[in-house]
């Protein structure tokens, strides 16, 4: 399994039903290169099968992390940003004030797939060093409200 199969498997995991030829626009693979994986990781038992999940219930299969990123530098580190914009399992970039600079939450299908993911960020020019802790139990977990882009009258 490589890591374009674990972003297969990442964005069937948010969307079990999107179409073939979508989700090969976000993997960078043609819609039939997309399907020989699913099918070849379906045989694997690498996807064990679909399934539905309500709204609102949590299905626990999820394992999260908070990375908190420090970059060499704060002003010109948009690749930092950019690469962290392409991890489909980054649900949450911040850009922070004090020590750290960026708070990457992720959402990952295994404790292997965050170790993988923290490495890539680790590894990117211009990042100078990492904080990573792994989500033990969600407390609150409340929908986010909409910011609004314009001020109100």
């Amino acid at each position: 399994m490589d890591a374009t199969d674990e972003k297969i498997i990442a964005e069937l995991t948010r969307n079990a039903r999107i179409p073939h030829s979508e989700l090969a626009g976000k993997v960078l693979l043609s819609r039939n290169a997309v399907r020989q994986r699913i099918e070849r990781l379906e045989r694997q038992g690498r996807i064990a099968g679909y399934t539905i999940v309500r709204a609102g219930h949590d299905t626990g299969n999820v394992v999260s992390a908070v990375v908190l990123v420090y970059r060499q530098d704060r002003m010109r580190g948009g690749d930092v940003l950019a690469a962290l914009k392409r991890i489909p399992e980054v649900v949450i970039c911040e850009i922070l004030s004090g020590d750290f600079d960026i708070m990457v939450r992720m959402e990952a299908a295994s404790l292997e797939r965050v170790r993988v993911i923290w490495e890539d960020i680790a590894q990117m020019p211009g990042v100078r060093d990492t904080v990573t802790a792994l989500t033990l139990s969600s407390i609150v977990n409340r929908p986010r409200r909409k910011r609004r882009t314009t001020p109100s009258e």
